[in-house]
C-alpha cells in the first residue's frame, strides 16, 4: 500500500463538511430543526480554518526541508 503525507487542512475541511451533513441529516430525520442558512457559516468557517491550517502546515514543511538542506550543505563531507 502506498503511503501519503498527512494533510491536516483536508482533515479539518472534511470534519466541518461532515458536521454540515450531520446537521442536515438530523433535520431530515426529525431529530431537530436546522434553519436553511445555518450551514453556510459552518461550511465557510470550516473552509477558512482548513485554508489557515494548510498554509501553516506548508510553511512548517518548507522550513523543515530548507533546514535539512542547510545542515547537509554545512557538513564537512
Amino acid at each position: 500500500m502506498l503511503r501519503h503525507e498527512f494533510q491536516p487542512g483536508r482533515l479539518v475541511a472534511g470534519a466541518f463538511l461532515t458536521l454540515a451533513g450531520v446537521l442536515y441529516a438530523g433535520d431530515a430525520g426529525g431529530a431537530w430543526d436546522t434553519p436553511w442558512f445555518a450551514v453556510f457559516p459552518v461550511v465557510a468557517g470550516g473552509l477558512c480554518l482548513a485554508a489557515a491550517v494548510g498554509s501553516v502546515t506548508g510553511l512548517i514543511r518548507r522550513n523543515r526541508r530548507s533546514g535539512d538542506r542547510e545542515s547537509h550543505a554545512k557538513s564537512p563531507t
